[in-house]
């Protein structure tokens, strides 16, 4: 297949060109409006109990939790006349929207209100339940208070509650996202330039990534005429597009100029790097493609929507490799080292051109041999390091993400650490108890109630409206709404014997049955990486003992990743590092699952390229212990200045990801990046050949009939493999 790929572009170069032209073109024009379509919500299961509450409040009483708040301050304090006048104002014109309901605020509740004052009396609420889900109520919300906040005659209006900050996270996303572009491209350019040293080459890969991104788009938007997709995902699209992008076209043009220089003619070292630097894209391809896959397992479209971004990226950042970069190298020709901005740099400096150098001289090459050579220290020192990095994680919680996400310039993290600090009573902090039929026990409610509000932790219980057979309680909390004190309250409403059966809501039993579905599914997505991961590695390699130490050595890897981010995100330590970082004692269980999908699979990606070189050297020599341990510092000479500058360009692209105001974007973009960086350095440079050492020919060994149906199915390019010989215990 790619040596046919191969001649494809060597025989129509032009044709193949146009075509990729005009199907970007098209795919850039269909998918330029993919944002539009994008939603911004996703996070909770449709089919949990809270979800089900949630849907028969609004739908049955059209009531729910309060997600919506204005907090009116006036110089003369909440009581003066021109708070009072705002107040009224407020309301009025929130009632207005046919999507607010239980409008109501201190100024207009009677005594009920006297819990909506903040305790030193400057300040009061206005609240409301503004109906929709956690994708269409922040839009919802905001046309309705996005005209009425600021100051008006001397008070002061600022928007909170959960609607907000939904959509003042999305709003800061989209613009963070924006500017990480606007930094990430340019220094990728300088750092491929320095890379490549020619224009012409360092141009090649931006284009493969470019397509991917524009088809990716495409893809999205084809997607949300069907089913709901996140407008998070196009992080992953632009971020994993450059990233892979770059990869594979790193890879294979750094294989196609090594086969220039070799002497080949521009047509054999076309197909030469496709039999080998190809097969190591395709393969690279699959365990990233099925790694990323293992999200559609989950239930919340978030986090399906990053699966769909991810696979799409992964095929279109392969498809362009595979197929434009041949049609290029046969018109760019040996010219692709044109345009050596290096050489003029040399020049001005007086100093003469790089001589070229044996692998054999190369640094990897050396660093490799210092390693096996003491593969059980070194070894021994690396996992003890990463175990430690690792231990953090055992302490790791879990919760959704509330106001202090935002920068404290936010309106609604403003508001929110207002509430905690200067409101005895949080208007957020309910447990809606929905009953969808009493007809069982109709005369119950009250004594229900009573029980309720005997549990630790509640501090009100207010029986709603019946509507048919249906009714509600709403439930105040004492504590804030993600506080231990309110979960408790969730699970002893849930285990309690109540007289019918009962669905329980609002924020804290979302977060409760969000965590516990995404810990259901998280075997499920586990199992598939790894199996798909062994099976892939296998095709690859023909080895059973390959597949264990990638699985081994990756999963240690991330370990140390994750504890570091606990260490960091959730137990506060180096705040100088993060600036306008709130640390709310928890990560937002989302951003772990996806670290970890994406980290497998890139970290998987340099996993290939590495075994790519190291296997070539393999069956080119004459397979004993010491010729496994010359194809690993071959392997590693070959391919570690191209996996260091790939992870080095990775890093770029997640670290501006990084720089976002939005903690858990922060915690996403910090966290890749670490991981790319580590994986490539530490565990690829140092893991990797101190075990491939201590393995030895076991390195490449899998029992006969395994061996034979690799053989028949291993997906070979180029010469045959050469008949395998026994490994000697």
């Amino acid at each position: 297949m790619l040596t046919r790929l191969a001649d494809l572009g060597i025989r129509y170069p032009r044709r193949v060109l146009a075509v990729g032209l005009l199907v970007l073109v098209a795919l850039g024009a269909f998918g330029a409006s993919a944002p539009r379509h994008l939603h911004s919500g996703g996070f909770n299961s449709p089919s949990s109990d809270s979800s089900r509450a949630t849907a028969l409040l609004q739908d049955t009483f059209h009531a729910g939790p309060a997600n919506l708040l204005l907090e009116v301050t006036a110089p003369g304090g909440a009581d003066s006349a021109a708070a009072r006048a705002e107040g009224r104002r407020l309301v009025a014109a929130i009632e207005r929207s046919p999507y607010a309901d239980q409008v109501s605020s201190y100024w207009t509740a009677g005594r009920a209100g006297a819990g909506l004052r903040s305790d030193d009396g400057r300040s009061a609420l206005v609240v409301a339940t503004i109906a929709g889900d956690d994708s269409t109520a922040p839009d919802r919300a905001w046309d309705v208070v996005g005209p009425l906040v600021g100051e008006h005659d001397g008070v002061t209006v600022r928007a909170g509650g959960e609607a907000t900050v939904y959509h003042q996270v999305n709003e800061q996303t989209t613009h963070d996202l924006a500017r990480a572009e606007m930094i990430a491209i340019p220094i990728t350019v300088v750092v491929l330039v320095w890379v490549f040293g020619s224009l012409v080459a360092s141009l090649l890969p931006l284009a493969v990534g470019v397509s991917a991104i524009v088809g990716t788009l495409a893809v999205l938007r084809a997607l949300s005429t069907i089913t709901d997709v996140s407008i998070y995902a196009m992080n992953m699209t632009t971020a994993l597009g450059l990233a892979l992008g770059i990869d594979y076209s790193l890879l294979l043009v750094n294989r196609y100029r090594e086969q220039i220089r070799a002497g080949d003619a521009p047509a054999d070292a076309v197909r030469h790097t496709m039999q080998t630097a190809g097969r190591a894209v395709l393969f690279s391809a699959l365990t990233v493609a099925l790694s990323l896959a293992a999200m559609l397992v989950f239930p919340v479209y978030f986090l399906r929507s990053f699966a769909y971004a991810g696979v799409a990226v992964v095929a279109l950042a392969t498809v362009a490799a595979l197929v434009l970069l041949p049609a290029l190298f046969t018109l760019i020709g040996p010219r692709v080292d044109a345009l050596d901005l290096r050489a003029g740099l040399r020049r001005i400096l007086g100093r003469p051109p790089p001589a070229p150098i044996p692998v054999e001289a190369s640094g990897w090459y050396r660093f490799a041999t210092w390693v096996m050579h003491r593969a059980v220290p070194v070894g021994v020192a690396v996992v003890a390091l990463l175990v430690a990095l690792g231990l953090p994680f055992l302490h790791a919680s879990f919760g959704y993400p509330d106001e202090r996400v935002l920068p404290s310039s936010a309106s609604a993290y403003q508001v929110g650490q207002s509430l905690r600090a200067h409101y005895p009573d949080n208007a957020t902090s309910t447990v809606e108890v929905v009953v969808p039929d009493t007809s069982s026990a109709p005369d119950a409610v009250a004594g229900y109630a009573r029980r309720l509000g005997a549990i630790d932790g509640v501090s009100s219980v207010t029986p709603g409206p019946t509507a048919g057979r249906a009714t509600y309680l709403s439930v105040g909390l004492a504590e804030d709404a993600r506080s231990d004190t309110a979960k408790d309250v969730v699970r002893t409403i849930r285990d309690g014997d109540a007289p019918w059966p009962v669905l329980v809501g609002g924020q804290t039993a979302t977060d409760l049955d969000s965590v516990h579905v995404l810990g259901q599914k998280l075997p499920w997505a586990v199992a598939w990486i790894a199996v798909a991961t062994f099976v892939v590695l296998f095709l690859f390699t023909g080895s059973l003992l390959m597949p264990l130490k990638a699985l081994v050595l990756n999963t240690l890897s991330l370990s140390a990743t994750f504890g570091a981010m606990v260490w960091v995100f959730q137990e506060g330590h180096l705040p100088w590092l993060f600036g306008d970082l709130t640390t709310t004692g928890y990560l937002v269980p989302t951003m772990p699952l996806l670290m970890f999908c994406v980290a497998f699979g890139l970290s998987m990606d340099y996993e290939v390229f590495l075994l790519s070189r190291i296997r070539e050297a393999w069956l080119a020599g004459g397979r004993t212990t010491a010729d496994n341990t010359r194809a690993v510092a071959l392997g590693l000479g070959h391919t570690g200045r191209i996996v260091t500058a790939a992870a080095l360009l990775m890093a770029i692209v997640f670290a501006a990801i990084a720089g976002s105001e939005v903690a858990f974007m922060m915690l996403f973009g910090s966290g890749l990046a670490m991981a790319v960086l580590m994986d490539a350095t530490v565990v690829r440079g140092m893991l990797v050949p101190a075990f491939m050492r201590i393995a030895g020919r076991w390195n490449w060994w899998a029992p006969r009939p395994l061996a034979r149906l690799h053989d028949r199915i291993g997906l070979h390019e180029g010469p045959a493999p050469r008949k395998r010989e026994k490994v000697a215990a």
